[in-house]
């Protein structure tokens, strides 16, 4: 077992994503890696991933995430196969959708299709992270005299 963490640095090998987040109201997609996330705790709000880009900031609070489930499915449009992570809240409600994203519709970089089936095998078809380990307190520091 593993932490979504580990599960995030391991997902750099997907290449190009769509991250797709709904609402009530609207939906949100955008294209990215998770390459070059960084990690922060906000007191009282959680632990997040994040990744900042000229055109977007992402921003995933790990401490919701309750299961993290792979779909492998048919193009709305065309005739192709897709590829998604779902990462679900303690109810299994999607948080954040991750699809492969493609260059002309159904070619895939080379490499990423594998990766996917490699994470899914690693992971499991759904998974349950473990809980992120408490963040140590740094310890204060100590005038010298």
């Amino acid at each position: 077992m593993a932490t979504l963490k580990t599960f995030l640095e391991d997902g750099h090998r997907l290449g190009l994503l769509r991250l797709i987040v709904t609402s009530e109201a609207a939906v949100l997609e955008v294209k990215g890696t998770l390459e070059k996330l960084y990690y922060a705790e906000l007191p009282g709000k959680g632990r997040y991933a994040n990744r900042h880009e000229d055109l977007f900031e992402f921003h995933l609070n790990m401490d919701k995430i309750a299961q993290v489930r792979f779909e492998q499915g048919e193009a709305k449009r065309g005739n192709f196969p897709t590829y998604a992570i779902r990462f679900l809240n303690d109810q299994a409600q999607p948080q954040l959708s991750a699809f492969l994203q493609w260059g002309k519709p159904g070619e895939y970089a080379p490499g990423q299709v594998e990766a996917w089936h490699t994470l899914r095998d690693t992971y499991g078809e759904t998974w349950e992270p473990e809980p992120l380990p408490a963040e140590p307190n740094p310890e204060p520091s100590v005038p010298q005299g």
